[in-house]
């Protein structure tokens, strides 16, 4: 994107986790200054969150930073869900049409250290130890006030803030947003080991039965994750009176859990061979699943665990803050090089909170039925599940959900939507495919490439999806016959977008070939030949559309959204 003014205002991010990391490094990316601070003099030694999805590897590859993840990670291929001792369900991920088909398991430590080292290559550093300490806000801006270790105090004036300062949000409790939800009953327990088993390095094992639930994650060379629930005594002294949120420690001070606690947990409630030891960490933990009414308030944008907390099923918290972030990234940067409206912003809220609101209903429906010992719920588990996992569309439903490769925004009046013969609607996810580059930017020449590959999350992509040349003839060969009105109609619209954009957009002429290392482009993209899509700086499908009135409609909506002084269209206003 344009870069922004040096002079600009920086964006002020409140804590340094995964969440407030990834908002830097995508504001950054795109030129905004940007402060990151953290009241913390050290990041947590310990792993909370471990569970990476396939579409935040996808975005991470996007951002160029997927090797030192894939190197590092330990993936996992295959879910199994036990009761009572019989296997009632075994969801393997390799029918995603993903390159990531696995869970990758890394420990959030690990996570952050990788996002804080990349993040310095743009020159940004984490401020340790610097805390809010208050702030206020006008149309102007935000004042805020930071103090560091040694008491010393700042004034700082930020054109945005982000908070992504946790669970027990200090910005969150000022701006008097309540955090709707409830507290589960049951003390949790957390422990990071070594374990012996019989199963495959790849799969990661849950169980449910009358004496509770335990669930065992590999994270390489025999290093296990550990989490169950109604842990034996002292689980009531452990229980804090305030309750403590996963992946930060009860407010009382208890003695953590004991290897010995831990053997006796797998004994009771695994039914094959797991032995267990040299315990690294473990903890006592309460689960919340609670979420705020609304994600901006002025200048002010919650993200992460400061905006939702809710169960560690399904290894969706971390990845939802990340995603969370890029959502936003992109459009604070385009509004504040002046390129866009305020009113983008507003679509932070309106197409995150609903994802955020279905990740708690999902999370808590499936702790509660994991848990249940009794009732319709474990009517459910042990009756129903078995029936509906063994259902195709079910399953692919399932592989879908928990790799978060469903999630879209097809209700976002950022889409603009043209029928076309297969591909990816407006909104979702745009996915990779291999493509023969006929021209692009940057003095790109013509040859072999992936999508993901193309795309710089910094900028938009705007890909023009054209016939393949025959053989006899070459692009620039003014005798050539093949399609001149269209692809001088697609020339046109081309250089309208990139003049609508401000040199916000990257243009790729594209067409179809054969070979390894993505799907072919009718497969993700539909054969609709010549088409267009423009892909937003987050990943997903801002617009797509074939030549004629649809190009009109394309520039419309680029003007109404992407660019000042722009009017709503009104089936898109908000």
């Amino acid at each position: 994107m344009d870069a922004a003014p040096h002079d600009a205002s920086p964006v002020l991010i409140v804590g340094a986790g995964p969440t407030g990391l990834a908002a830097a490094m995508s504001l950054a990316r795109a030129h905004v200054p940007v402060r990151l601070i953290d009241k913390a003099m050290q990041p947590n030694p310990h792993s909370r969150a471990i569970g990476i999805q396939a579409r935040t590897l996808e975005l991470l590859e996007q951002h160029r930073l997927i090797e030192p993840f894939l190197e590092l990670g330990h993936r996992a291929r295959v879910a199994n869900l036990f009761s009572n001792g019989h296997r009632l369900a075994r969801l393997d991920f390799d029918p995603l049409h993903t390159r990531y088909p696995y869970l990758l398991f890394l420990d959030q430590a690990t996570t952050e250290r990788l996002l804080t080292e990349h993040l310095a290559t743009f020159g940004v550093t984490i401020e340790r130890g610097v805390e809010l300490t208050m702030f206020s806000q006008g149309a102007a801006g935000i004042q805020a006030t930071l103090r560091r270790a040694g008491g010393h105090t700042e004034t700082l004036h930020p054109s945005y803030m982000i908070a992504a300062d946790g669970a027990h949000s200090s910005i969150r409790h000022r701006l008097g947003l309540s955090f709707v939800g409830k507290t589960f009953e049951q003390t949790f327990l957390l422990a990071d080991l070594h374990a012996e088993t019989d199963w495959p390095e790849d799969e990661f094992h849950i169980f449910a039965s009358g004496e509770g639930l335990v669930a065992v994650f590999p994270m390489g060379h025999g290093r296990h994750r550990l989490i169950a629930d109604h842990p034996a005594e002292p689980a009531a002294s452990a229980a804090p009176a305030t309750p403590a949120v996963l992946g930060e420690p009860p407010l009382n001070i208890v003695p953590p859990p004991s290897l010995d606690e831990c053997r006796a947990l797998v004994a009771r409630r695994v039914n094959e061979r797991v032995t267990v030891s040299d315990l690294a960490w473990s903890s006592y933990f309460h689960l919340n699943s609670r979420m705020v009414e609304r994600l901006r308030v002025g200048r002010v944008f919650l993200a992460g665990d400061a905006a939702h907390v809710h169960s560690p099923a399904g290894a969706q918290g971390m990845n939802t803050g990340i995603q969370e972030a890029f959502n936003l990234g992109w459009k604070i940067a385009r509004v504040l090089n002046g390129a866009a409206p305020d009113r983008l912003l507003d679509t932070y809220n309106l197409e995150r909170h609903p994802i955020e609101r279905d990740v708690l209903r999902q999370t808590g429906f499936i702790t509660q039925m994991a848990e249940a010992d009794h009732g319709p719920l474990k009517l459910l588990r042990e009756r129903v599940m078995p029936v509906l996992a063994a259902l195709g569309p079910l399953r692919d439903a399932a592989r879908l959900t928990i790799s978060e490769l469903s999630i879209q925004y097809r209700r976002s009046p950022l889409t603009f939507e043209r029928i076309l013969d297969g591909g990816p609607r407006a909104g979702e996810r745009a996915p990779d495919a291999l493509v023969h580059v006929v021209d692009g930017p940057l003095g790109r020449a013509p040859g072999v490439g992936c999508i993901f590959d193309l795309h710089d999350p910094a900028f938009f992509s705007l890909f023009l999806l054209v016939r393949p040349v025959p053989a006899d003839e070459t692009p620039l060969d003014p005798a050539a016959k093949h399609e001149p009105p269209l692809n001088t109609e697609l020339d046109r619209l081309a250089a309208e977008v990139d003049k609508v954009l401000l040199g916000a957009v990257r243009i790729w002429r594209v067409t179809d070939t054969s070979g390894e290392g993505a799907p072919p482009l009718a497969e993700s993209y539909g054969r609709t030949r010549p088409s267009f899509y423009l892909v937003r700086p987050d990943g997903y499908v801002a617009a797509r559309g074939r030549t004629g009135s649809d190009l009109h409609g394309l520039l419309r909506h680029c003007e109404a959204w992407f660019a000042v002084g722009g009017v709503v269209p009104e089936q898109a206003a908000l």
